[in-house]
């Protein structure tokens, strides 16, 4: 087919990779304006175009898509059999979504109608799911609610972070896409409307999304942690003072003190949590200082056994 790509971040490369390699020929790449990074300011491009100008494939990066007549007459001239939107971070508009053949198709990180929107990964980990995938799906005017083209399914155990399923489902999406172009021009693929009702909303993580609530139960603050890998993180107060939590584990002993309690136990940090449980810090850093293991932590700031954490 002849293909329009639409993506912006690392996870978007294995399905350009794929689509090129599966023979498609994909006429121009559309990804997000180069941006600053970093302390230094320095501006990079976009993992997409990276993966796009090594193929010698043309790159837009329009500041706007809905009234962009120069981009409109572009794809028109193109006429792509089906334009791909992987983690563009774009709202496609309407007429960009009328203009292919077999319209615009998207791989989502989740088992839709679960963890519609922005951070489908981070949520799944977060919420305790004992599984997501990739669904792709034909794109509408909603936010993912199209009907839905394939799936495959993943497991999530008790120790998967963000960036490791990050990395699996960026390759079962690009596979799961090849296979979806392949099945809708067979006629073999037939798109499935969502249940609305079983919706999940998926929403752009913020920093505050990283503070510990300490009456969550362990296990609970442990799958935020692992799902909100590497931003927001995970932080609490100590003292007033911002202490990031960068390694953490669910203790096997309960807890009997109140949420928040500080218990120094055989030179852990033992903090107790909901319904009895107990969180252990394996690495922290106070603001201003350096990260550091737990233990060392505790030999340098001189912490007692009572203290409340997150205040």
């Amino acid at each position: 087919m002849k293909l329009v790509f639409c993506g912006t971040p690392h996870f978007a490369v294995p399905t350009l990779e794929a689509l090129i390699a599966a023979g498609h020929q994909v006429a121009l790449v559309l990804s997000q304006p180069d941006k600053p990074v970093g302390r230094s300011g320095e501006v990079n491009p976009t993992p997409v175009k990276v993966a796009a100008v090594a193929h010698s494939i043309p790159v837009l990066q329009p500041e706007k898509l809905k009234t962009n007549e120069e981009l409109r007459s572009t794809l028109e001239a193109i006429a792509p059999h089906a334009i791909i939107v992987v983690a563009y971070g774009r709202i496609i508009p309407q007429w960009m979504l009328d203009l292919p053949k077999y319209g615009c198709l998207n791989g989502h990180g989740s088992l839709l109608p679960r963890w519609r929107g922005a951070a489908p990964i981070q949520w799944a980990i977060a919420a305790g799911d004992s599984e997501t995938g990739v669904t792709t799906m034909r794109l509408n005017a909603g936010l993912d609610t199209g009907p839905m083209l394939l799936k495959r399914s993943v497991p999530i155990t008790e120790t998967t972070t963000s960036p490791e399923l990050f990395v699996s489902l960026a390759q079962i999406g690009a596979e799961l896409m090849v296979e979806t172009l392949a099945g809708l021009e067979a006629g073999t693929v037939a798109p499935e409307e969502q249940d609305d009702s079983l919706a999940t909303l998926a929403p752009i993580l913020t920093r505050d999304d990283a503070r510990i609530d300490f009456t969550h139960t362990a296990r609970e603050i442990d799958q935020r942690f692992r799902g909100f890998q590497p931003w927001p993180g995970a932080f609490t107060l100590l003292r007033g003072k911002k202490l990031i939590v960068h390694g953490m584990h669910v203790a096997s002993q309960p807890s009997v003190a109140a949420a928040g309690t500080l218990t120094i136990r055989d030179g852990e940090m033992e903090v107790a949590c909901g319904s009895g449980s107990a969180i252990v810090f394996d690495e922290v850093q106070l603001e201003g200082k350096k990260r550091m293991p737990a233990a060392d932590f505790l030999r340098g700031f001189q912490l007692k056994s009572g203290e409340i954490l997150g205040s």
